[in-house]
C-alpha cells in the first residue's frame, strides 16, 4: 500500500503532488477539518473532499470523529493513519548502535538502545551494520512490508542529498545510500549524526517554537548543527556544522581529521578520555584508577560520565574545564548568529550541570551581554535518543518535503 503511494509521488503528477501536500500538512497538524485543510493547501473544498475520501479508502487517512463546536453541524476531523507506514532509524555510535522503528505519525513502535557493536571502517564493518539492521527488521516482521525508508546517522562529512559519506564507509565510488539500499532491499537515506540529533530535538525535544537554534553535540568528538528560521542548515554540500575543527589551540595534538590545534582536541569526549588517563597515570586519584591502570579493555566514555555523576572529584574537575572551554567558543557562535536557543547534547551532556553551568558561565564572560541575554542555553531533552529519533524524522521528511 505505502510503496504504491510513494512510487506515484515520485512521478510528480499533479494528483500525487496534491496527496503529498495533504500528507505534509498532517505531519505537522495532527488533525484538521476538510475546510481548514482546503484553506491551508489552497484548493476547493470539493477537490479536497475527493482526495480525502480516496486516501481514507486506501488507508492513509483516518476519520478521527467530530470536532466539538458550539453551533451548527460539527465537522469531521481527519488525520494520518499511524499504521500506514513505518520508518527505521539507525544511530551509529563509537561502540554501539541505537535502532528504532517509528510509525507514520512519529510514535515509537520498537526501540533498541545500546546494541554492542564497534564498526570498523571496512567492507566487513558495513556488512556487520547491515546484519544488525536486518535482525532488527526481522524482529518486527509483521510490519516489514510497510517500512517506507531506513535512515542512518553517520559522523563526519555527509552529503545527504547525494547519499555520499566522506568520513565513514567511503571506500566505494558509488553513493553509500545507494549501496545500503541494495544490501537491505529498502530505500535508505543517510545524514550527519549531529544534524539528525538537532532535528529530533526540534520536533520531539525541548524546542518550543524557537526558530534559530544552535545544537552542540559533545560526544567522542565535537559537532554542531544550525537551525535557521526553523529549517536545518546543511550548507552547500551538506558539510556545515564542523565546529570541532575550528583551529584554536597552539598544541601538538593531532586531531582525527589529521590537523593540529582543533577545538575537538581539548573539548570532546576524546579529550576527556585522554586527559583523565594521563592524570591517573601521573598519580591522581579517581574511582576509575584501577580500571585505567590494570584493565586491558578500553575505557568507555559512558563510564567516565557515570563516574562524574557519582561525584568523582577528578572527573568533575575535567568535565567542568571542558565546559568552560566549550562555553568560550559557544560565546563566539552566539555573537555571530544571535540564536534564540543553544542546546547542549551528546554523551557529555549526560553529566548535566557539571558541564552546563561552566558553559553558561563562560558564555556570560565572553559573549556580548546584549546578544547573550536573548539566547537560552539548555541540555538536550531527548538525551541519547536524540539521534535515533532525528534520523527517523529526517527520513520521513525526505519522503515528503525534499
Amino acid at each position: 500500500m505505502a510503496q504504491r503511494l510513494f512510487g506515484e509521488i515520485e512521478k510528480g503528477s499533479k494528483s500525487m503532488m496534491t496527496r503529498k501536500k495533504i500528507i505534509t500538512h498532517y505531519l505537522y497538524n495532527s488533525f484538521s477539518t476538510i475546510p481548514d485543510l482546503a484553506k491551508e493547501i489552497d484548493l476547493s473544498v470539493p477537490t479536497v473532499t475527493k482526495f480525502i475520501t480516496e486516501m481514507c479508502d486506501e488507508g492513509y487517512i483516518v476519520n478521527y470523529g467530530k470536532q466539538e463546536t458550539s453551533e451548527g453541524r460539527p465537522p469531521s476531523l481527519y488525520g494520518l493513519n499511524p499504521n500506514s507506514g513505518y520508518l527505521v532509524g539507525v544511530d551509529i555510535k563509537s561502540y554501539c548502535l541505537h535502532i528504532g522503528l517509528m510509525n507514520f505519525t512519529g510514535d515509537w513502535v520498537d526501540l533498541k538502545m545500546g546494541i554492542k557493536c564497534h564498526l570498523e571502517n571496512t567492507p566487513e564493518g558495513l556488512e556487520l551494520l547491515c546484519r544488525h539492521i536486518r535482525e532488527f527488521i526481522e524482529r518486527n516482521s509483521e510490519v516489514k512490508d510497510k517500512i517506507l525508508q531506513i535512515g542512518i546517522n553517520i559522523s563526519g562529512r555527509v552529503n545527504p542529498d547525494e547519499g555520499y559519506s566522506f568520513s565513514t564507509f567511503n571506500f566505494n565510488e558509488r553513493p553509500l545510500a545507494e549501496i545500503l539500499s541494495e544490501k537491505l532491499n529498502y530505500p535508505v537515506c543517510i545524514d550527519n549524526d549531529t544534524r539528525a540529533m538537532a532535528y529530533g530535538e526540534m520536533l520531539k525535544g525541548n524546542v518550543k517554537g524557537q526558530k534559530d537554534i544552535v545544537y552542540i553535540n559533545i560526544s567522542w568528538g565535537l559537532g554542531s548543527s544550525l537551525i535557521i528560521d526553523g529549517k536545518i542548515h546543511k550548507g552547500h554540500s551538506g558539510f556545515s556544522g564542523e565546529f570541532g575543527h575550528f583551529n584554536v589551540f597552539d598544541n601538538e595534538i593531532i586531531c582525527h581529521c589529521g590537523k593540529k590545534g582543533c577545538l575537538e582536541t581539548e573539548v570532546s569526549g576524546m579529550a576527556l578520555h585522554r586527559i583523565l588517563c594521563e592524570r591517573v597515570r601521573k598519580g591522581q586519584s579517581s574511582i576509575l584508577s584501577q580500571r585505567i591502570l590494570t584493565d586491558k579493555t578500553p575505557l568507555m566514555l559512558d563510564e567516565i560520565v557515570d563516574a562524574t555523576n557519582k561525584e568523582d572529584v577528578l572527573c568533575i574537575e575535567l568535565v567542568e574545564e571542558i565546559g568552560r572551554k566549550l562555553g568560550r567558543y559557544v560565546a563566539g557562535l552566539i555573537n555571530l548568529l544571535n540564536p534564540e536557543l543553544v542546546i547542549i547534547g551528546g554523551t557529555l551532556a549526560l553529566t548535566g550541570d557539571y558541564i552546563l553551568q561552566p558553559v553558561k558561565s563562560a558564555v556570560r564572560k565572553y559573549s556580548l551581554n546584549l546578544v547573550n541575554k536573548d539566547s537560552a542555553i539548555e541540555l538536550s531533552k531527548l538525551q541519547d535518543k536524540a539521534g535515533v529519533t532525528g534520523t527517523c524524522l529526517l527520513s520521513r521528511n525526505k519522503l515528503f518535503e525534499d
